[in-house]
């Protein structure tokens, strides 16, 4: 397939270490928002029904269903994934070929009370 000229645009702005975190949360977002519409066009439900059985409004469920929408409360999404029978789940995970994870001091640095240690 051939590279578009918006292709080596992004190509070369996901070169900024900021523009890339921005770009991956707004992924993020929109996989939420996605998911959520998704299901409830499963459950045969539109925005203002689903709204009705969670006891909100048909703005909220539209903002839910947002992509650009970064206020998703794990309580709601637990509340939606009820009413659709679904579950949530948040997977946190490291970074590849992230350097730099620091502690503020290494376990060595503490004694154990014994003479010449750090807490004699």
């Amino acid at each position: 397939m051939k590279r578009t000229n918006f292709d080596k645009y992004l190509e070369e702005q996901l070169q900024n270490p900021e523009f890339a975190a921005r770009f991956e949360r707004a992924g993020e977002a929109w996989n939420v928002g996605l998911q959520v519409a998704a299901l409830r066009q499963k459950a045969g439900l539109s925005q203002k029904e689903l709204a009705k059985l969670l006891k909100t409004s048909q703005q909220q469920i539209s903002r839910l269903e947002s992509a650009s929408y970064e206020g998703h409360s794990l309580s709601m999404l637990r509340r939606v994934a009820e009413v659709l029978h679904a579950r949530v789940r948040v997977i946190i995970e490291p970074v590849e070929n992230h350097v730099g994870t620091h502690v503020a001091e290494a376990s060595e640095e503490y004694g154990n009370g014994e003479p010449g240690s750090k807490e004699s």
